[in-house]
C-alpha cells in the first residue's frame, strides 16, 4: 500500500529527517529541483518560457524560491511575488537574488496581473499544508488570478487553500495541473474535494528517512488487492469456496436480495443462502437461480419478523459469513430481528442500510456481539449511526464510528475510507459517476460478505472490496455510461478480479 501523510505525520517525517542528519536547506534544495524539473517536463522546455512564482512565508515558499532558481537557470523568464519569508525560506529567497537576475517582489494586483498576462506557467508555493482555515487576504485575491490567469499551474507539495488532512476547501484554493508532492501523497490530495483541485499527482524522493516514516491512512493499490484473494483449492467444492448467508429484502424491496446474491457469487462465493421473507421467494427466486433459499416468518408489512432469528441464526452456523440490510425496511419489528442477528451470529457480518437504520443514534450496542463485522453506512446512515451530521474530516468520523461500534468502518462515497479497529485508515480511489445509481451499495454488501465467506479477514474485506466494486463501477460506466445499473456492476465484478490480478 501507498502511504499518506496528514500535515502533522509530514512535520514529524520532516524533523527526524533532520535529526538524522539531512540539513533543512538540502531538503528545501531537493524539493524546489523537482518542482522546477517537473514545470519543465509540463513546459517542454524553458526557451522562450515565462512563469510566474508565487511564495508565501514558509517552508513552501522557499520550495518555490529554489524552484525559480532553477527554472532562471535553466533559461525561463521569471518572475516572483512573495511577502516576508523567514528562516530558511529567506535564505533561498537571498540565494536566488544573488545567483539569478531574478528580484521578487511584493504582491501587488496589478504586477501580478500583467506578468501573469505573458506567462506560460504559474508555481503555487504559497501556502503548503500548513495552512489552518482558508487564504484570506492578498493571497486569496492571488489564488484568485492563478486561477483566472488560463494557464498550468503547478502547486508545490499541496494546491494552497486545500486542507491536507482532510481535503477540505474552505475558502478560495488553487486549481491545479498538476501537483508535485515530496516523499509520499499527503490526505487531502485523494479525499475529495481536494482531488479535484490538485491535478496530476507526481510523487518525488527528496530524501526523506523511510525508516521515520510513519502513516495512519494508505492508499489501496492493485497489488494489494491481489496478494489478498484466496486461490480456490484443486479438491475444493461449493462449500469449501466460501458459503454466505445473505439477510435482505421485503415486499417493497425485492431488488436488494437479488443484487446482494449475486455479487456475492460473483467475487467468489461458491455456496450463497438467501434469507428472505417467505411472500417474495418466487420474484427473487427466479432472477437468482444459483443460490438456495431460506424463506422466513415475515410481518403484516411483507418484512422479516423477529420470529425469523433462530432459522437465520442455524443458518450462519453453517456458513462462513452474513450479509444483512439491504432492502429489510425500517419495520420496528424487523430492527428487532436485525439487532438479535448481528448479536448472536457465529460467524463475520457485513452490515448495511436497513441493518445500520436498526442502531440508529445507538452505534455503541453494535460492540455486544460474537462475531467480527463490517459497517458500510453512506453519508445518512454514518449521520444516524453518531447521531450527528457528518463532519469535513470523513477518515476521523470513520474512526469515530469504529471506536464506538468495535467494528470495521466503511464510509462510502467517491474515496471511500475505510478504518480498521487498530485505527489505521485505507483510502480507495476506484469507481466513477456511474456508480450514482441505486442498488450499487447493495453490491458493494455482496461484494464485501463473498470475501469475507472466502476467509478475507474484515478489514482487507472491506478495502478489497470497495477497490473490486469501484473498478467494476468503471468497466461499467466505460460500456453504459449514464444508463448504468446495479446489476451492471454485479455483472463486472469477475472481469475486475481479473483486472487487478493481470496489473499486480
Amino acid at each position: 500500500m501507498k502511504p499518506l501523510l496528514t500535515p502533522d505525520e509530514a512535520r514529524t517525517l520532516d524533523a527526524a529527517t533532520q535529526a538524522a542528519g539531512t540539513p533543512a536547506f538540502t531538503l528545501m534544495e531537493r524539493a524546489g529541483g523537482e518542482v522546477a524539473r517537473s514545470c519543465l517536463d509540463l513546459l517542454g522546455g524553458a526557451y522562450g518560457r515565462r512563469v510566474v512564482v508565487a511564495c508565501g512565508k514558509g517552508n513552501n515558499g522557499g520550495d518555490g524560491f529554489v524552484a525559480a532558481r532553477h527554472l532562471s537557470r535553466a533559461g525561463a523568464r521569471v518572475s516572483v511575488f512573495a511577502e516576508g519569508p523567514s528562516g530558511v525560506a529567506a535564505e533561498m529567497r537571498d540565494r536566488l537574488i544573488h545567483e539569478t537576475d531574478v528580484r521578487p517582489r511584493p504582491l501587488d494586483r496589478d504586477a501580478m496581473a500583467r506578468a501573469l498576462s505573458r506567462a506560460d506557467l504559474a508555481v503555487d508555493a504559497i501556502a503548503g499544508t500548513g495552512l489552518r482555515g482558508g487564504p484570506e487576504g492578498s493571497w486569496a485575491s492571488a489564488i484568485d488570478m492563478l486561477n483566472a490567469a488560463g494557464m498550468p499551474v503547478v502547486a508545490v507539495d499541496i494546491p494552497s487553500g486545500v486542507d491536507g488532512a482532510t481535503g477540505a476547501v474552505s475558502g478560495v484554493a488553487i486549481r491545479a495541473e498538476l501537483t508535485v508532492t515530496f516523499d509520499a501523497p499527503k490526505v487531502g490530495l485523494v479525499l475529495l474535494p481536494g482531488a479535484e483541485y490538485a491535478g496530476a499527482i507526481e510523487v518525488v524522493d527528496i530524501g526523506f528517512d523511510d525508516d521515520a516514516l510513519e502513516a495512519s491512512a494508505w492508499l489501496t493499490e492493485p497489488s494489494d488487492v491481489a496478494g489478498i484473494l484466496p486461490p480456490r483449492p484443486l479438491d475444493g467444492q461449493k462449500r469449501t469456496s466460501g458459503s454466505v448467508v445473505v439477510v435482505a429484502g421485503s415486499r417493497s424491496m425485492t431488488g436488494a436480495a437479488r443484487l446482494v446474491a449475486r455479487a456475492a457469487m460473483r467475487v467468489g462465493a461458491g455456496y450463497v443462502v438467501v434469507a428472505l421473507p417467505a411472500s417474495i421467494m418466487p420474484v427473487v427466486q427466479a432472477d437468482v437461480t444459483e443460490a438456495v433459499f431460506l424463506p422466513v416468518a415475515e410481518t403484516s408489512a411483507g418484512s422479516i419478523s423477529p420470529d425469523a432469528v433462530d432459522a437465520v441464526i442455524d443458518a450462519a452456523s453453517k456458513a462462513h459469513a452474513v450479509a444483512i440490510g439491504p432492502g429489510l425496511s425500517r419495520d420496528a419489528g424487523t430492527a428487532s430481528f436485525i439487532r438479535e442477528v448481528v448479536r448472536t451470529s457465529p460467524v463475520p457480518l457485513v452490515v448495511d442500510a436497513d441493518a445500520l437504520n436498526a442502531f440508529a443514534d445507538d452505534a455503541g450496542s453494535i460492540a455486544d456481539r460474537k462475531a467480527e463485522a463490517v459497517l458500510t453506512p453512506h453519508g445518512g446512515e454514518l449521520a444516524r449511526l453518531l447521531g450527528r451530521e457528518p463532519s469535513v474530516d470523513r477518515i476521523a468520523d470513520a474512526r469515530a464510528l469504529t471506536d464506538a461500534s468495535h467494528a470495521v468502518a466503511l464510509v462510502k462515497g467517491t474515496r471511500t475510507v475505510v478504518v480498521d479497529q487498530a485505527g489505521i485508515a485505507h483510502v480507495n480511489t476506484t469507481g466513477s459517476t456511474a456508480l450514482a445509481t441505486a442498488g450499487t451499495g447493495d453490491v458493494l454488501t455482496g461484494t464485501i460478505g463473498g470475501l469475507l465467506a472466502r476467509g478475507v479477514d474484515p478489514s482487507a474485506a472491506a478495502w478489497s472490496g470497495a477497490y473490486i466494486h469501484g473498478l467494476a463501477g468503471l468497466a461499467a460506466g466505460e460500456r453504459t455510461g449514464d444508463g448504468t445499473v446495479a446489476g451492471d456492476v454485479a455483472d463486472l465484478l469477475p472481469e475486475a478480479i481479473a483486472r487487478i490480478a493481470g496489473n499486480a
